[in-house]
């Protein structure tokens, strides 16, 4: 048997402060999950923007795309393809939200110089260059989007579960064990109130 439960003075106070440890523990879960949730609702809706953004972007930058290839050549645009420097400027950082490590996705925004020449080329070529370049910023900033809504998800989920074994195990059983103490308690303080009683009476005969 659990010496905590025992129907002492001491044990009751160990099991009140216990229940109320239990109880702000259970608060604190319940403000934690619910500023998530917002944050994580306020992502969703800022992904749907996102991709619909990409998805106009997409459309424009393979209408652009197909107009060049019909117009230079699928050759021709694939050595182009070939001259075009590898994206190395993305960075990674993080900042924290009720202890959620979120993902700061950043890639360095410049206007590089085009690596063909305008002159062997055509117009339907810059756009398809600029749209795909928007489709990049977009993308990465999807990317970040999905990732925070994932782990804050899954942060939902645990802190969840933390606050409902606080609310269906934690927290009953420290009133249960609280009132089975004091009920203890008060019991023997009636005992030994009558047992006074009775010892008083005896001695005053």
């Amino acid at each position: 048997m659990d010496p905590n439960t025992f129907p002492t003075k001491g044990n009751l106070m160990l099991a009140k402060n216990s229940l109320v440890l239990a109880k702000q523990g259970y608060e604190l879960m319940d403000k934690k999950r619910n500023i998530l949730i917002r944050e994580l609702m306020e992502l969703i809706d800022e992904a749907k923007g996102v991709q619909s953004e990409i998805d106009v972007t997409f459309t424009s930058a393979y209408r652009a795309l197909q107009r060049t290839n019909m117009e230079l050549g699928i050759n021709y645009v694939q050595e182009i393809a070939t001259t075009i420097p590898i994206e190395d400027s993305i960075m990674i950082k993080t900042r924290s939200i009720m202890g959620t490590e979120i993902p700061l996705v950043q890639a360095e925004h410049c206007d590089t110089m085009p690596t063909y020449a305008y002159y062997s080329t055509r117009e339907s070529l810059d756009i398809a260059r600029s749209c795909f370049e928007k489709v990049k910023q977009l993308t990465i900033n999807l990317s970040m989007i999905e990732n925070a809504a994932y782990r804050l998800a899954t942060n939902i989920k645990k802190t969840q579960k933390r606050a409902n074994a606080l609310k269906n195990i934690t927290i009953p059983y420290y009133e249960t064990l609280t009132t089975s103490i004091q009920n203890a308690l008060e019991e023997k303080e009636r005992e030994e109130f009558t047992r006074l009683k009775v010892i008083k009476r005896t001695h005053s005969k």
